[in-house]
């Protein structure tokens, strides 16, 4: 009968561990052989798990990129408070420069590597800090 129990026990606490892997996905949805730039306005700026989203309006004309609302999706918020991001870093209205990977899809959306304040300062995602894209690693993108 104790065995039994063990056993039980044992199975519950694996059950419970994988549970966390299951709620979190890839970026397999991202081509991260391709960098963008985003220009914009920042529209809202969610901070929450499983990854936060700064959802940016770029204005005709003013990018490279398919003007309209862009959705920049980032590491959770563990990962980019341990670069200095908080809740408030972005407010409506902020105007940033993004460096990310597109969608595959073609979709208005991205994935996170940097962006670029208008005094300059790079704020990253994540440690692994890339240049970002090939035209752009001798300076800092405008």
């Amino acid at each position: 009968m104790r065995v039994k129990f063990m056993v039980a026990g044992l199975a519950f606490a694996a059950l419970l561990a994988a549970v966390p892997a299951f709620a979190h996905h890839s970026f397999a949805m991202f081509d991260n052989s391709k960098w963008i730039i985003v220009k914009g306005t920042v529209v809202e700026y969610r901070w929450e798990n499983p990854h936060t989203h700064i959802i940016v309006n770029v204005a005709k004309g003013t990018d490279a990129v398919t003007p309209g609302s862009w959705d920049i999706e980032g590491a959770s918020i563990n990962i980019m408070a341990r670069q200095g991001w908080n809740k408030i870093s972005l407010k409506v209205g902020d105007p940033i420069t993004a460096v990310a990977h597109p969608l595959k899809s073609g979709d208005k959306g991205c994935s996170l590597s940097y962006i670029v304040l208008p005094t300059g300062i790079r704020r990253y995602q994540d440690v692994a800090r890339p240049d970002g894209p090939p035209e752009d690693t001798s300076k800092k993108p405008d």
